[in-house]
């Protein structure tokens, strides 16, 4: 039935938004899971700390796969890969929706992010072979990439009257139907593309070693503030990391078709747009993941509240990634990426002296000024590593672009979360040192020593946004080495 309103002409348009459909769903269940935390830990009697692993185990399993869904999928076809992923990630959904205790929620959530992982490299693979090289590609990635936004955005808004009318499980048994209509788009409209079948066996043991060496680093990265950075555990998982890693790269110089490609790394073009992706990612989710913290915790607003603040946020980037787009052909993608991280580097800035007495706006405006930066540069950037590799290789490519992002957004709460513990200890100490609680009352001395916490509090964000602004500020100029000498409708020139 669908097919009767589809032409040649407007079938790449469904395709595309058969993949925005199901990075929609994913992005969208990541985010909603969160929300159903507490009903969670009520329904099994767990502790917060136990429930933690929920969130965990998804991250882990998400990075880890990756990789290993690019691969599959430029070996064994893109749509192939898409369709098994989709319907394994429906499936966890179920599963996760009847969960009876944490140790299944576990176990099922790992399932939904392993299908989950399956998304980014075959989605942006699916849209490279649709869309022709230049201008029309890196629309088309433009408006793939404003879904993830939107996702961040209707998470918060949708989860909660799910879980206040239909209780936690409704988060996740929402997927179905949606699932299944983006599976019957997908079956319906995607076409196959870059499929090269090989003599050889795939890369599993590359996957393995890939896979030890990134679960050790994302766990101490997700762990390491609770367990101590320099503690034993945090120590082993250094050296976990370290080992595999070294063993993964005696494993891929020697495999005639590696799950990543090494000679990735030997082209600059990928590399500068790896690095200042990375840079990007890690300032912007390390540092905005403090802001819900702040709008709750400081300004007294509830979970509902602070999803309204997000609106904007995602209007912004929905308006600027297909602006960025437009650009391509006419300004060099350099100049567009440098002046996207400039600008989401000013809005980071801008989030610095942040006051308890604030008013919404002083959070809205900072998120649009950073989204709309974020916006213009993402289909650039995407863009060119599509258009850098050859396109038997887009998916392993793009699942590389992935997983730096996702390893930059656990380095950066990482690395943003310590420098928020680490100045308010110092600052405590320090106001603490200047100041006098002119009475003896017990409960005069609480209130100013509770005083010099929110003090200190306040400081270190204003810190950490001090930072973070700085750093993506720099990271603008770097841009400068991006440089790409032609973008046509054919394919992309490095220098």
């Amino acid at each position: 039935m669908l097919k009767k309103f589809v032409t040649e002409d407007n079938l790449k348009w469904w395709v595309l938004f058969t993949v925005i459909v199901g990075t929609f769903l994913g992005r969208l269940d990541q985010t909603i899971v969160n929300l159903a935390l507490p009903k969670i830990i009520s329904d099994f009697g767990i502790t917060v700390s136990s429930a933690g692993w929920i969130a965990t185990a998804y991250i882990l399993a998400n990075a880890v796969f990756v990789p290993v869904w690019g691969k599959l999928g430029d070996v064994y076809g893109q749509k192939r890969i898409y369709i098994i992923g989709f319907s394994l990630f429906i499936f966890g959904s179920i599963l996760a929706g009847i969960a009876w205790s944490l140790s299944s929620m576990i176990v099922f959530r790992v399932i939904q992010a392993i299908a989950g992982s399956a998304d980014y490299p075959t989605a942006m693979a699916i849209i490279a072979y649709t869309f022709k090289p230049g201008k029309e590609r890196a629309q088309a990635l433009g408006l793939w990439s404003s879904s993830f936004a939107a996702a961040s955005v209707f998470g918060p808004l949708l989860g909660g009257p799910l879980i206040d009318n239909f209780g936690w499980r409704s988060v996740f048994l929402i997927n179905l139907p949606i699932g299944i209509l983006g599976l019957l788009l997908a079956m319906v409209f995607v076409r196959e593309g870059g499929r090269r079948f090989k003599e050889h066996s795939f890369d599993w043991w590359g996957a393995i070693t890939l896979g030890a060496a990134l679960s050790s680093f994302v766990l101490v990265l997700d762990k390491g503030l609770e367990w101590g950075w320099l503690s034993s555990n945090s120590m082993l998982a250094y050296f976990a990391t370290l080992i595999f890693g070294i063993i993964f790269i005696k494993i891929e110089q020697g495999h005639d078709d590696a799950i990543v490609d090494l000679k990735f790394f030997k082209n600059r073009i990928f590399v500068n747009v790896l690095a200042n992706n990375f840079l990007v990612f890690m300032t912007m989710m390390g540092s905005v993941f403090l802001i819900p913290i702040f709008a709750q915790t400081y300004l007294g607003y509830d979970a509902t509240q602070t999803g309204m603040l997000f609106i904007p946020m995602a209007f912004m980037m929905v308006l600027a990634a297909p602006f960025g787009g437009s650009l391509t052909g006419k300004v060099q993608p350099r100049w567009v990426i440098m002046a996207s991280t400039l600008v989401a580097g000013i809005g980071l800035y801008m989030f610095s002296s942040p006051d308890p007495r604030s008013s919404a706006l002083a959070i809205i405006v900072p998120l649009g000024v950073m989204a709309f930066g974020m916006g213009f540069g993402m289909a650039q950037r995407t863009n060119i590593i599509a258009s850098a590799v050859p396109q038997n290789e887009i998916g392993a490519a793009s699942s590389v672009l992935a997983l730096a992002r996702n390893i930059a957004g656990a380095f950066g709460i990482a690395v943003f979360g310590t420098i928020l513990q680490n100045v308010t200890n110092s600052k405590v100490l320090e106001i603490g040192r200047n100041s006098l609680i002119n009475s003896h009352k017990l409960v005069d001395f609480q209130i100013g020593t509770s005083l010099i916490i929110l003090k200190a509090q306040v400081a270190a964000y204003d810190r950490v946004f001090i930072i973070a602004g700085i750093m993506a500020i720099i990271g603008a100029f770097g841009a400068y080495w991006i440089k790409v000498e032609k973008v046509s409708t054919e394919t992309v020139h490095v220098e």
